[in-house]
């Protein structure tokens, strides 16, 4: 039975030795015998770690040991959002700094997938495989800033293939085989990739998905720049169903011996790119530079997540997911990393905890959904699993809830720091997550991260203490986004953060932030679809939807915020004389499952007769969104600004009936 801890009060708390082992203990230590800086807590350090921007990571460039060409000649040239330049005048190599932890015969990468127990690649096979693909790449003319483009699962190979790319200074971009042809052929259509390594399928919840037909079809949409596939035989087909052109096979290209070298990039060299999708428009490809990564993600693993070589590192995630990225940079530490490709519901809710055991893993990253829905499926893994490894839990993807975190401890393990975070695509990292320093308390994030100037605002650009409002950054942050890619004058890189608040980069988060530093997110302010962690746009949605002979328009509205049931549900205007019947709605969910992913497919399907609108034709989305969350409707909705007021009826309607049952405000 769930205890009676709620919100803000203390469930777990370090020891005194566990503080003094941590990195971010021994790095206080540094800064006072290195730089003569002294702090008596946490907040001190992070305070000074957002004023004294400059000072702070030139300390993480050297306490982490960053391995580079050439030193930098100056930290942060201005405070200039967007625009900062970071760590001017150095020359590095991300996969290099990965590379150099290079320990012999230890295990790297631990695998496991539906089909394959356990799969294990020691550093020098990592290193081998990694060197030879290099070589590979470049005798297929792949040069520095060339594109090269993943549709592949989350298998030793993807990460082969992505420090291969790294290492000679081309530029990585990652669609996960959950998505369908349209979705990836959106995202890798916009950045003309040279080289696509792909699967010929996929193994889910049981089931073999060919994705052959997907790949041709990728072959043919990309056939303006695409020179060469590699396959990987993944789900090892005699043959495939259609016949694919200039394809090389993954295993030839490994199997050549070759001397592991590293590009001399400049700091901000791309390193890949991401897809994070706005509200209007096509999917934002985002990019990201070697050095901003590196420097981030050291911080983030050794200061907030205490990564040590010792560790063994999990984190449930596809390829097309940006934790992902942070898996993989995990590495940066020394530390192994576990690579599972699968249901984490198959064969049963329990297959994840199996490989806590199994591997032994020290630190369990996963979903704040995937947390939730054990608890309802009455999981109590430490019944069960010798989990005496297990150190550390993270959750992130979705707020985490009251009871999520209690379940955690009262069926895991008492001693076990749980660390929920909350960041985004946009920076391939954290904004608010773990502090090693403090107690773990009842539905709340720990602190802002060092060098993060998050804030709460309200409408006016005030900021709020103890009050929900916009999270915002104040300050640059090197992991911030270089540019998105073919954006015209950083028009649309503008207008995805900056467009609210002069200089300051918004979110669209709602975040409540404590007089001591803890956080509370609530989830999406804008009308971002977020289903456990993957993001999507709502035009991704209206494209396919809206290409069904029988719809007119739709309105999708993502209801995931902390504390509710997330459900996504879909309103649809059809065409005069049709009904939305069973078979109307098993199309329009087949057609999502298909085009874009399976995880997009509506909870809940309404025909109305319109659409909310404004006076200038645009979906109301938002403004619809907090109607149905419990917002009153006075406070979001002015009918004098719509186009057509006599629409909102259905929705008001519907609000009633959703929050009739709770009527206790969260904002």
């Amino acid at each position: 039975m769930m205890n009676s801890k709620t919100e803000g009060e203390v469930i777990w708390a370090p020891s005194q030795s566990d503080i003094e082992n941590t990195i971010l203990y021994r790095y206080m230590n540094w800064l006072k015998e290195t730089k003569g800086l002294t702090f008596t807590d946490y907040n001190e350090l992070w305070k000074w770690s957002v004023n004294e921007l400059e000072e702070f990571w030139a300390t993480v460039w050297d306490f982490c040991e960053v391995k580079a060409f050439r030193k930098y000649d100056q930290v942060l040239e201005s405070r200039q959002m967007p625009g900062a330049k970071w760590f001017t005048g150095s020359r590095l190599n991300y996969a290099e700094n990965i590379l150099k932890n290079n320990q012999g015969d230890k295990t790297a990468i631990y695998f496991r997938s539906e089909k394959i127990r356990r799969k294990e690649i020691s550093w020098n096979e990592l290193e081998k495989k990694v060197a030879a693909l290099a070589r590979s790449l470049k005798e297929l003319g792949v040069k520095p800033g060339d594109r090269v483009a993943s549709y592949m699962p989350n298998i030793p190979e993807t990460v082969i293939a992505f420090l291969a790319s790294a290492s000679i200074g081309a530029i990585w971009s990652s669609c996960s085989p959950d998505f369908g042809a349209r979705s990836v052929v959106d995202r890798f259509k916009q950045i003309d990739p040279v080289v696509l390594f792909a699967v010929d399928g996929y193994h889910y919840n049981g089931k073999t998905f060919d994705k052959s037909e997907v790949v041709a079809q990728l072959q043919k949409d990309l056939r303006g720049t695409l020179k060469h596939t590699i396959l990987v035989n993944y789900v090892e087909k005699d043959e495939l169903d259609v016949k694919l052109d200039h394809v090389h096979s993954w295993d030839e290209l490994v199997a050549q011996e070759a001397e592991l070298s590293f590009e001399s990039l400049p700091f901000d060299h791309p390193l890949w790119i991401v897809y994070s999708s706005g509200t209007t428009g096509m999917p934002k490809p985002i990019v990201h530079g070697h050095g901003g990564m590196l420097v981030e993600h050291l911080k983030t693993m050794k200061l907030h997540k205490n990564s040590t070589p010792d560790q063994i590192t999990f984190q449930f995630t596809t390829t097309g997911w940006v934790m992902w990225n942070l898996l993989v940079g995990s590495l940066i530490t020394g530390s192994s990393i576990v690579l599972y490709d699968g249901s984490p519901g198959y064969p049963d809710m329990e297959v994840l905890w199996d490989l806590v055991e199994d591997v032994g893993i020290t630190d369990f990253g996963t979903s704040a959904p995937f947390l939730i829905n054990s608890l309802k499926a009455g999981v109590k893994p430490k019944e069960k699993y010798d989990l005496s490894t297990l150190r550390g839990i993270g959750s992130t993807g979705a707020p985490l809830t009251e009871d999520g975190f209690r379940w955690v401890y009262e069926n895991i393990k008492e001693d076990l720091w749980l660390s929920s975070s909350s960041g985004g695509t946009d920076v391939c990292t954290g904004f608010v997550g773990g502090v090693p320093f403090f107690p773990v308390r009842i539905g709340e994030i720990q602190g802002r991260m060092l060098g993060v100037h998050a804030e709460a605002f309200d409408e006016q650009g005030n900021s709020l203490v103890n009050e929900v409002g916009e999270l915002v950054i104040t300050k640059p942050m090197p992991s911030m986004p270089l540019y998105f890619w073919n954006d015209h004058e950083n028009k649309r890189y503008f207008n995805s953060y900056y467009d609210t608040y002069p200089n300051v980069w918004k979110h669209g988060d709602w975040i409540r932030i404590s007089e001591n530093g803890s956080c509370v997110i609530y989830g999406r302010s804008d009308s971002t679809i977020n289903r456990s962690g993957v993001r999507m746009g709502t035009s991704d949605i209206y494209r396919i939807v809206e290409g069904i002979e029988d719809v007119m328009e739709g309105l999708v509205i993502d209801l995931e915020v902390l504390g509710r049931e997330t459900s996504l549900i879909l309103f649809v205007v059809l065409k005069d004389g049709i009904t939305l019947n069973d078979e109307l709605e098993k199309s329009i969910r087949e057609k999502i499952r298909a085009e874009i992913s399976p995880r997009f497919m509506p909870d809940k399907i309404y025909q109305v007769n319109d659409i909310p609108k404004t006076l200038n034709g645009k979906k109301m989305e938002v403004p619809i969104r907090k109607l149905l969350l419990g917002f009153e409707m006075e406070k979001v909705i002015n009918p004098d600004s719509m186009s057509n007021p006599e629409s909102l009826p259905f929705f008001v309607e519907l609000a009633n009936k959703m929050n009739e049952k709770n009527r206790e405000k969260l904002f």
